[in-house]
Order: C-alpha cells, then structure tokens, then sequence
C-alpha cells in the first residue's frame, strides 16, 4: 500500500470510530460526514470515480443535511450525558472481526491490475469489444450502465425516488405540524 492510501485508510478508521465512541449527536454527525467523504476520496483512489462521487453526494451530502436538520427539530433533554462508558466486550467482537478480515487484504489483486479477474473476463471483454456499437454511446461505463445494466439503474432510480418522496412527505408534515 502506498502512503496516500495507508493515509486514507487510517482517516476512515478514526473517523469510523470516532462516529461510534461520540455520545454528543452533533459531534458523531461531523465525523460521520467526514467518513463518507472518506470513503468518497477512496473510491476515487480506487478508479470508481462514479461511486466516489455518489457517496460524497449522498453520504457526506445528503445524509448529513438530513441528519442535522433532524437534531435540529429535536430536542435534548437538560442534563443529558454525552460521555459514556465503552462496552469492552462489544469493541473487543468488533475489533477481532476487523482484524479477521484485515487478513483477507492480501488476497485482493492490485488495482487496475491486467491480472485482475474483471479485467481478464470474458464479459468485461464483451463489453469492451461491443458495448459502443450495440448501446450507441461513446462511454463504455454509459453504455453498461444505461444499456447492459438498465433495469438494475432503474431500479436504483426508483428507489433513490422513492426516498426523496418520502422525505418529501415527512419534512411537509413536520413543517404543517
């Protein structure tokens, strides 16, 4: 691993924990945010650019403005604690559990590396070798996405939709409350 991406994944991990250890609710939004921009800078650092930029949007974006603007029509109790104690038991399972899967790192194959299963399929060569005259595009990624994949993305359309409407719906009844 390089130096940036030792960086990153050190970033996430605190910020990871730093969203899980904080009692205060704005404090946990905060570096919950700064996690998913985290994650977005990740994506990008591993050529997904697109899924970069949704998690920022989303993430780091939207969720973050929902998040706040629900501590903000709430209310905190007077006298309220915001430190607690940490359950040992729980942070030992869960970092047994990320150390578990730390092991399986060195099995992944280098990023964008021509020996990479994706990069070596048959599909992806399908895609590849027919995707600009069957689809019509001059994007690859567009023609998987729009052509090859398309009910799958209406399917995530309908339901990025159907979360808006819903929002929608709870914002208009809190505000008409």
């Amino acid at each position: 691993m390089s130096p940036l991406e030792l960086t990153l994944l050190g970033f996430v991990l605190a910020t990871a924990l730093a969203t899980a250890v904080l009692r205060d609710v704005l404090g946990s939004i905060i570096a919950f945010a700064a996690y998913s921009l985290g994650m977005a800078v990740i994506w990008v650092v591993l050529r997904a650019p697109d899924v970069g930029l949704t998690e920022a949007a989303v993430g780091a974006g939207v969720t973050t403005v929902l998040f706040l603007l629900t501590i903000a029509k709430t209310v905190r109790p007077s006298g309220q604690r915001t430190i607690e104690r940490l359950d040992l038991p729980a942070l030992g399972v869960a970092l047994a559990l990320v150390g578990v899967l730390a092991t399986t790192l060195g099995a992944l194959p280098p990023v964008g590396g021509a020996e990479t299963p994706v990069a070596t399929s048959e599909v992806t060569a399908y895609y590849l070798d027919n995707a600009y005259e069957e689809a019509g595009v001059k994007n690859a990624v567009t023609a998987v996405l729009a052509a090859y994949r398309g009910f799958d993305t209406l399917g995530e359309a309908v339901v990025v939709y159907a979360a808006g409407v819903g929002i929608l719906v709870v914002l208009r009844k809190e505000v008409f409350a």
